[in-house]
């Protein structure tokens, strides 16, 4: 073990301590791209001894995602973890990339990654609940986190500002609550234990995302922090700071969406209302 394996490691450890994520009682699912981040996070909850499954959500994306995903196998193969596959294609009848064309095509400004984005995270919730995994485990790093907030500063969004964090908040049944056990490693630490341990990993970004927004917050964090060091962590500091200063607020209500039954803010939840718009 070399001194940043050894680091990471230990960080995660205390992570999942001291936000008390869960328990080696627990069963948890752990939502993989195989790309770095969810790889290294993966592995980590599995040599820490706790009962890991993987699930994965295959977008039908060409070359990258068959790549992903063979390399994923390959991880999972070898740590002896099980791994769930769930297809675009077969769960909606379409790829990612031919939804978007036809939401273009009426006028409808959805982007690449935040159509996939939505997918994949109602896919996700779905089988998390179906497989009975007490909490569903993501590989958001440091840098992903301190981007997020970012960009919810930008636009304004309160709503999700206060929501972000390394637990989900609330206990409603239908949510499987998201945990975040590499919340404080950052994306070079992350890529550097990636590379130390030799995973089979496909490094570089999704053709899909060229020219997507989070990517010009990615380079404004970015050279902040080769001029501040340590910035990306005083913006996470910031936004737990904030929330634990809201924590006494009203919870808003979450509802069901009126066509599938999943959770919803609305009387249609946000795939349901992308499918009605294909339709139209």
């Amino acid at each position: 073990m070399t001194k940043l394996t050894e680091y990471v490691e230990k960080k995660v450890k205390k992570t999942i301590r001291q936000y008390k994520l869960f328990s080696h009682k627990d069963k948890v699912g752990v939502a993989v791209s195989g790309g770095k981040d969810s790889t290294v996070c993966v592995y980590l909850l599995k040599k820490l001894g706790y009962d890991v499954e993987a699930i994965t959500i295959d977008a039908a994306i060409g070359d990258y995602t068959e790549k992903n995903l063979e390399n994923i196998k390959k991880v999972c193969k070898k740590y002896e973890i099980p791994l769930h596959v769930v297809s675009f294609r077969e769960e909606f009848g379409k790829s990612l990339c031919y939804m978007r064309d036809v939401l273009r095509s009426k006028g409808h400004k959805y982007s690449s990654c935040m159509l996939c984005g939505i997918l994949k995270r109602y896919l996700l919730n779905k089988y998390a609940r179906e497989l009975k995994f007490d909490v569903l485990a993501t590989g958001h790093n440091l840098d992903d986190e301190a981007q997020a907030f970012l960009m919810n500063v930008f636009r304004n969004d309160f709503f999700l500002a206060k929501k972000q964090g390394p637990k989900s908040a609330g206990s409603f049944k239908k949510f499987v609550p998201r945990v975040k056990p590499i919340y404080l490693i950052s994306e070079e630490e992350a890529l550097q234990f990636s590379k130390t341990m030799k995973f089979p990993v496909k490094y570089g970004i999704c053709p899909c995302s060229v020219g997507a927004h989070r990517r010009k917050h990615k380079n404004l964090l970015d050279d902040m922090e080769k001029k501040n060091p340590g910035i990306k962590y005083s913006v996470i500091r910031f936004q737990e700071e904030m929330k634990n200063s809201l924590k006494k607020e009203k919870k808003t209500p979450i509802k069901l969406c009126e066509s599938c039954g999943e959770p919803a803010k609305g009387k249609l939840c946000k795939v349901c209302t992308i499918f009605k718009e294909l339709e139209l």
